[in-house]
Parts: structure tokens; sequence; C-alpha cells
């Protein structure tokens, strides 16, 4: 059987330029035409243009969930998160989640959340503490 490689997901944009200079600029994907990708494609977009402004529909919050989540990314340790967090920052991100440590019954994990200029809200979490 056929094995994927890699997935994208297809963001609906209202001003692929801007979009384009926020995910190279804030984000550090690496941009082309409509690619917006980073780490070999463990985080990838594809960027079109909407028809109109009102086409683009970031997702609600899900049920139980305060913040939204149109995508949802994986690093491996805590200490990574806390500096792609200062990563985002200094480069003029803005959260809707600071970051977030919950404990649970398995362990403990944290996330934060970010917005991009149509309000997709993209976040990355971790489930290990590190060494």
């Amino acid at each position: 059987m056929s094995k994927v490689h890699f997935s994208v997901q297809v963001r609906l944009v209202s001003d692929l330029e801007r979009s384009k200079r926020y995910y190279a600029d804030v984000l550090g994907c690496d941009v082309s035409d409509v690619w917006a990708v980073r780490d070999d494609f463990a985080l990838g977009f594809k960027l079109i243009q909407a028809a109109k402004a009102e086409d683009v529909r970031p997702n609600p919050s899900g049920d139980n969930k305060m913040v939204p989540w149109d995508t949802y990314a994986y690093v491996e340790t805590h200490e990574e998160l806390d500096q792609l967090y200062e990563h985002f920052k200094a480069r003029g991100a803005q959260f809707i989640q600071e970051p977030v440590l919950e404990h649970q019954d398995w362990g403990d994990w944290k996330d934060f959340v970010l917005i991009d200029p149509d309000r997709y809200a993209i976040a990355f979490g971790s489930g290990k503490k590190g060494s």
C-alpha cells in the first residue's frame, strides 16, 4: 500500500501577499507562490486567495473549548515549545492563548495558540518536560 509522506492544510486567505509575508516573517516558513512550509513539511500550508473576504472562515471554538484551533502542531519538549513561543513573540505574533501547562492523569501538557492575519488559530503543544 502507498504511504503518505506529508500533508498540508489549505488556507483560504483575504490577502495572499500579506499572508505570505506573515507565514515567512513570523512563523519562519519557506514561502513560494502559494506554499508556506517549515521543518520539512512538519508544518505546511497552501495559501489560496479568496474571491471575497467573507469567504475566509476560520474554525469557531469547539464544544468545551475556549480557544479555536485551525491547526495543531506538536514539538518534542516543553523547552522547545517555550523557545518556539519566544521566537514567535519576538517576530510579532499575536496570541489568543499564552503558554498554559495542564496536569493530566497521564502527564503534563503545555500549549499556546497564535492567530494569523485572517484569524486562523495555530496551536503548538508538547507533552514532555524534556531532560
